[in-house]
């Protein structure tokens, strides 16, 4: 609901909460939560500290029970959020290369939300540069696993980006339609 002053509060309260109990699990969910905060508030150097310390805290074998419990791999979410930081900082080629791993991290551990949710964070990284046809392939790689794991609201955002590659490449009244369709 766009109610980052609350969101940055609680995300504080993880935290703390986290610091004192010593729970390295709450403390990668609280700077991952803290990162992608940070980030819609269009603070980009505290997005990437935050984010930064959600990859150096997270360890496969003592918070693989995150995945589970969250329903994401916070490290390839917190790589792949990094990359559209990165991008807002002026480094996309650095952008580029962190979304990628998380893309091909996440169909390594064959994982359908972290795959979905990694090919749309790097499509929203796409999306803001001119390469149409990189666009349009994870676009289309975001409609697949979505309709063939039923995840509607990756779905939507890849019929989205699908639409944005239409109006790019000059199909207005196509483009359009898919999204108004995606939204």
């Amino acid at each position: 609901r766009g109610e980052l002053d609350l969101a940055l509060r609680l995300d504080e309260d993880l935290l703390r909460a986290s610091r004192q109990r010593n729970d390295t699990a709450g403390l990668v969910l609280g700077h991952l939560s803290s990162g992608r905060t940070q980030f819609f508030a269009g603070r980009f150097a505290l997005s990437q500290s935050h984010l930064e310390k959600a990859l150096a805290l997270y360890d496969s074998v003592s918070h693989h029970a995150l995945v589970r419990q969250a329903g994401f791999h916070p490290q390839l979410i917190s790589r792949a959020v990094l990359g559209n930081v990165l991008f807002c900082l002026g480094y996309p080629d650095q952008a580029l290369a962190q979304s990628s791993v998380a893309i091909v991290e996440a169909r390594r551990l064959a994982h359908p939300p972290s795959i979905a949710s990694s090919l749309a964070l790097g499509a929203r990284l796409l999306s803001l540069g001119e390469n149409s046809a990189a666009l349009g392939e994870w676009a289309d790689q975001l409609l697949t696993v979505t309709t063939e794991q039923g995840l509607p609201h990756w779905r939507s955002q890849g019929t989205i980006f699908r639409g944005w590659v239409k109006v790019r490449n000059g199909d207005i009244a196509e483009g359009i339609s898919l999204l108004r369709s995606g939204s």
